[in-house]
């Protein structure tokens, strides 16, 4: 009988171990986004300067990890899915206000079908790309994005 709970007991302990735990994703706030730095480049093949960025550490840690950010949904183009995450409203945002690029950043979704509205302010959990190569990203993207529970 001692041997038959001495196995039961290892069968429920080896169950429990082997329920994976993941660490819930990192809150970052656009606060922490400003971690940033950016000087002027020339593109050659849009005979354009543009803001070209150099992340500071604060960032650099959050590449490629999960991270949750709340802010301000602006769509670009509702045909194609495309929408940007703004730090402030649309009157105010990078393409419109006085704010820099550090304050959007690239929604690319796990899977969307919902339409969302200008200045839907939402918690999104997704994995922080840092791209400062691609002229047409944005400097944050955020991938497998979707809403936070």
């Amino acid at each position: 009988m001692k041997s038959f709970r001495y196995i039961i007991l290892l069968l429920v302990l080896g169950s429990l171990c082997s329920f994976k735990r993941t660490a819930p994703p990192i809150k970052v706030t656009w606060e922490t986004l400003r971690d940033v730095t950016f000087k002027k480049k020339w593109y050659a093949e849009e005979s354009i300067y543009m803001l070209n960025p150099t992340f500071g550490p604060s960032v650099q840690k959050l590449k490629n990890q999960e991270i949750s950010i709340t802010g301000y949904v602006l769509p670009v183009d509702l045909d194609a899915n495309l929408y940007v995450l703004s730090a402030v409203p649309f009157s105010s945002c990078f393409f419109c206000g006085g704010a820099g690029p550090e304050t959007v950043m690239t929604l690319n979704f796990k899977n969307n079908s919902r339409r969302f509205k200008t200045d839907e302010k939402l918690t999104f959990v997704g994995t922080l790309k840092l791209n400062a190569d691609d002229i047409y990203q944005m400097n944050y993207i955020l991938d497998n994005a979707s809403i936070a529970n």
